[in-house]
């Protein structure tokens, strides 16, 4: 019997992974299954066979659709965790799916109740990670743990989400696969950050590359809505998620777009809704051939350059109140 632990490359995605192999000796053996963040579409990479057993974390069923029923028909055993937009969830005796869509919780916090909070401080981690502050901190509370404990999980979140964006993985500071290596001797997480040099590479990376977000004039601004166009360079296509989440919290009222332009033409985009009604991004972006995700965070993976007025139409026209 072999182990597949299929998982989006961020930190909702990395920090789920973890608290499963921290409770579940035998996944040191599994075959891991990740890209960027973006990359989503990763069952098909899965040959798995029959008495397999499949880890899905982070995922859409609705884009793995597919090559998730061909799994199951074939006799793989899957276990399925998530909180995106999944469409009709089958109903197969080989599949145990866990999937939540409320607005405020991730794959990490879902995980963690799984497992009774064994592992909670990386689920904390996680949910920092995918903009949840609130429900990060709630869940913190059992820890009883000081603020500057607080802010460093929260900062590792932030960095480990900041990673997983990129075209590409030659985008990535790390790859996922790579960072989860780093990760996984580490019960506490605050030991991960003073024991690792990855935390200071991703801080230093993350720093330079929000300086020259910071610098972009936003195409709007209003009381109400905010979008922004970054250029089609490697820091940008690192940093465009994150900043998105960065001036969400800082306008918690306000909905943000995010456009990073491709080389090959057309953008990859990324929405929030305000933090305050979070609500609408997954519907939004679900109009657009590429697009789906959560209803706070959702994006599109290739938007060509014609459909732009129409995003922009659109975006302008939702989370009106």
């Amino acid at each position: 019997m072999t182990r597949y632990d299929v998982f989006n490359g961020d930190a909702d995605g990395l920090c789920a992974l973890q608290q499963l192999h921290l409770s579940e000796p035998a996944a040191a053996q599994a075959e891991l299954v990740t890209g960027v963040k973006r990359d989503i579409a990763l069952l098909q990479r899965v040959s798995a066979a029959a008495g397999d057993e499949v880890t899905v974390l982070d995922l859409s069923l609705d884009k793995n659709r597919t090559p998730l029923l061909e799994l199951l028909e074939k006799g793989v055993r899957v276990r399925y965790v998530d909180h995106h937009h999944p469409g009709e969830i089958p109903a197969h005796e080989n599949l145990e799916a866990h999937i939540d869509t409320a607005a405020d919780r991730g794959t990490s916090l879902l995980v963690d109740g799984l497992l009774e909070g064994r592992h909670r401080a990386w689920a904390v981690v996680g949910t920092f990670g995918d903009n949840f502050d609130i429900a990060a901190r709630r869940a913190a509370a059992p820890l009883a743990l000081q603020d500057e404990a607080i802010g460093r999980l929260r900062e590792l979140g932030i960095l480990l989400n900041y990673n997983g964006y990129g075209a590409t993985v030659a985008d990535l500071h790390f790859p996922p696969t790579e960072l989860f290596a780093r990760m996984r001797p580490y019960a506490d997480p605050l030991e991960f950050i003073d024991q690792d040099d990855a935390f200071a590479a991703l801080r230093s990376g993350y720093a330079d590359d929000m300086a020259r977000a910071r610098a972009v004039t936003p195409e709007c601004t209003s009381a109400t809505h905010y979008l922004m166009v970054l250029p089609a360079e490697a820091w940008a296509r690192r940093v465009g998620g994150v900043y998105a989440n960065a001036l969400a919290q800082e306008a918690p009222e306000r909905a943000h777009a995010m456009l990073t332009r491709l080389e090959s033409g057309g953008f990859v985009v990324s929405v929030r809704a305000p933090i305050e009604r979070p609500d609408g991004a997954d519907v939004l972006c679900r109009q657009f051939e590429t697009g789906g995700g959560r209803k706070a965070a959702a994006g599109i993976n290739r938007l060509d350059e014609s459909d732009y007025p129409r995003f922009e139409e659109a975006f302008l026209a939702s989370f009106a109140g």
